[in-house]
C-alpha cells in the first residue's frame, strides 16, 4: 500500500510512503516541467520519498510548479526473484491550500493550481471583487500574454521604468505563482482580490494582448496597448469571415485602450484599421523588447540554457494555428539538429504554452518556457518560422532567417490571409521541407543580402536600442504616473 500527504511546513511538498516494493525513483512529470523526490528508507525496510512542488527554471528563482496536470512516475526497483514492479498508486488526497499554490492528488495525478478561493471565478464574485477598487495610486498594472510569462514589451517597459522612476508600484498579472516577475515587481495572481484591486487602482496599464474579465476602464486611468508584433498575418477586423459578433468585440476592446505602440510605420497603418482605433495616439518607437538585441549579452543565456561556446544554435519559432492547439510539427528536431551539427531551440508560441508538451532529443532544448523570447533571439545563430511576427524582431539583429512553409497555400487561403506576400519579400530562404530547410542552411545567406537591406530598412528603422528610453520618456512627460 502507498500512503501520501501534502506538507507546507518549510516549502509544498508531496510526500509518499510504503512498503516494499521500493521504487529506484519517483518523479512529477508535467507537460512543461517535472521534478525528482528524493527517496529514504526506513530501518523496518518501508520507503519514503519527498517530492517538491518547487522548482528553479532556467537558472531562475525557486518558484511553485505551472499549473496543470502531472503524472506520479515510478521506476520500478528490484521486486525480488529476479522480477521488477513498481509500488501501487497512493491513495487519493483532496485539494489542500500550501501557501502559494493549491495541489490535490487522484491516483497517481496531482494537480497543481494558483491558491485561489474557488468562489472568486463566479459571476457574482468577480462583480464583488470589481467593486472594491480603492482609489488610484501611483503603480503600473503589466500584463503579457494574459499572465502566461512576465516578458514582451511590457517586460522591457518595466525594468526602464524601475530604473527612472523607482517610486511607481509595478504589479504584474500572472496566471500563478510559478511565473517569475522581474525584480521588485510584485505578483498578482489573476482573478485574486489582490489582481482585482491592483488592476482597478493602478494609474497606468500596460499590456500586450485583450483586456479581459470585465474592464472598464476609471477616471484618471491610461491603457498602453503594446501588441505583440509587426503583423504579417490578418488579424481582428481584417480576419477572413464576416463575424458580427467579432466585430463587436474587437471594437469594444479597442475602445479601452488609450495608446497603441507600433514597431514601425507599416504597423501602425496595420493595426489602427484592424482594431479601428482611429484618431488616437499611436506611438511609433520601436519595439521595447528588441532592446535587448541591440544591447544584450547572450552569454548568460547559453550558460541558463546548458549551450557550451561557440556551439551553432538554430531557433524554431513558429506562430500558432487557429485550427489545433498544440504546436505544428514540421521539424523533428533531433534530426535538425544531426543534420545542421547546430543545438535546437524549440519556441511555441504562447498559446500553445499550457496544452502543449515539451520536444526532447539529443542537442534539443524546450524553450517554451522560457519567460522571455527576445534573449532566445539574442543567442540564436539563425531563426526559423513561418509566419510568426518574430521575423520582424529577429531582423533587428541582421542574422539569417529561414522561413519553413509546408502549408502556405493552407494558411494564406483558409485560415488567415497575409497582409503581403512573404515569398515575395523574405530576407530568407522560403521552403517546403526539412530537407529544403538542411540544404538551405548550408547555402550562403549572403545571397539573401538585398531583401534583408529593404526589409530591415522598412521594419527596423526605430530598433535601435533605445525604444524603452523613448516610451518611458513618454509615460513621464505625459503623466500618466509620477515620477516619484
Amino acid at each position: 500500500m502507498t500512503e501520501a500527504r501534502f506538507d507546507a511546513d518549510d516549502e509544498p511538498t508531496l510526500t509518499l510512503w510504503g512498503d516494499a516494493p521500493q521504487p529506484a525513483s519517483v518523479e512529477l512529470v508535467g507537460a512543461r516541467a517535472r521534478v525528482a523526490g528524493s527517496l529514504t528508507t526506513e530501518d523496518d525496510g518501508s520507503w519514503r520519498a519527498v517530492l517538491p512542488l518547487r522548482a528553479s527554471r532556467w537558472g531562475g528563482r525557486v518558484l511553485p510548479l505551472p499549473s496543470g496536470v502531472y503524472d506520479l512516475v515510478f521506476v520500478p526497483g528490484a521486486g525480488g526473484e529476479g522480477t521488477d514492479a513498481a509500488p501501487p498508486a497512493p491513495a487519493d488526497v483532496p485539494p489542500v491550500v500550501l501557501g502559494e499554490l493549491r495541489a490535490e492528488l487522484s491516483g497517481a495525478t496531482v494537480r497543481i493550481a494558483p491558491p485561489l478561493d474557488p468562489a472568486y471565478d463566479s459571476r457574482d464574485g468577480q462583480a464583488a471583487l470589481e467593486r472594491r477598487y480603492a482609489a488610484l495610486e501611483n503603480a503600473v498594472f503589466f500584463e503579457s500574454f494574459y499572465g502566461r510569462n512576465a516578458g514582451c514589451n511590457p517586460l522591457a517597459i518595466d525594468r526602464e521604468l524601475a530604473r527612472r522612476a523607482p517610486g511607481v508600484t509595478r504589479y504584474w498579472s500572472v496566471v500563478d505563482l510559478s511565473v517569475e516577475v522581474p525584480e521588485g515587481g510584485v505578483p498578482v495572481v489573476e482573478g485574486s482580490p489582490e489582481w482585482w484591486r491592483a488592476r482597478g487602482a493602478a494609474r497606468l496599464l500596460v499590456v500586450n494582448d485583450w483586456l479581459r474579465r470585465r474592464f472598464a476602464r476609471r477616471p484618471g486611468q491610461r491603457v498602453l496597448q503594446t501588441w505583440h508584433g509587426t503583423p504579417l498575418k490578418r488579424l481582428a477586423l481584417h480576419r477572413p469571415g464576416f463575424q458580427p459578433r467579432r466585430m463587436a468585440a474587437v471594437i469594444k476592446e479597442s475602445r479601452r485602450w488609450d495608446v497603441l505602440l507600433a514597431q514601425n510605420p507599416y504597423a501602425a497603418g496595420i493595426l489602427t484599421r484592424a482594431y479601428a482605433f482611429l484618431r488616437r495616439p499611436v506611438w511609433v518607437e520601436g519595439y521595447p523588447r528588441n532592446d535587448v538585441l541591440v544591447n544584450g549579452d547572450g552569454a548568460p543565456v547559453r550558460e541558463a540554457l546548458g549551450i557550451a561556446p561557440g556551439e551553432r544554435v538554430l531557433l524554431y519559432a513558429p506562430t500558432w494555428r487557429d485550427d489545433r492547439s498544440e504546436m505544428v510539427d514540421f521539424v523533428d528536431p533531433a534530426a535538425l539538429a544531426a543534420a545542421a551539427d547546430a543545438v535546437v531551440l524549440v519556441r511555441g508560441h504562447s498559446r500553445t504554452l499550457q496544452p502543449g508538451r515539451n520536444a526532447e532529443g539529443p542537442r534539443v532544448i524546450d524553450v517554451t518556457g522560457f519567460p522571455d523570447t527576445s534573449r532566445l533571439l539574442l543567442v540564436a545563430d539563425a531563426l526559423i518560422t513561418d509566419y510568426s511576427s518574430v521575423m520582424f524582431d529577429y531582423s533587428a539583429t541582421g542574422k539569417p532567417m529561414y522561413f519553413l512553409v509546408p502549408d502556405l497555400e493552407h494558411y494564406r487561403g483558409e485560415l488567415r490571409g497575409f497582409y503581403f506576400d512573404l515569398a515575395a519579400h523574405a530576407p530568407g530562404p522560403v521552403v517546403r521541407t526539412q530537407e529544403e530547410l538542411v540544404a538551405a542552411l548550408a547555402a550562403d545567406p549572403a545571397d539573401h543580402a538585398a531583401a534583408y537591406t529593404r526589409w530591415r530598412e522598412r521594419f527596423n528603422a526605430r530598433d535601435d536600442g533605445a525604444a524603452s528610453a523613448r516610451v518611458v520618456a513618454r509615460i513621464l512627460d505625459q503623466g500618466f504616473v509620477d515620477r516619484d
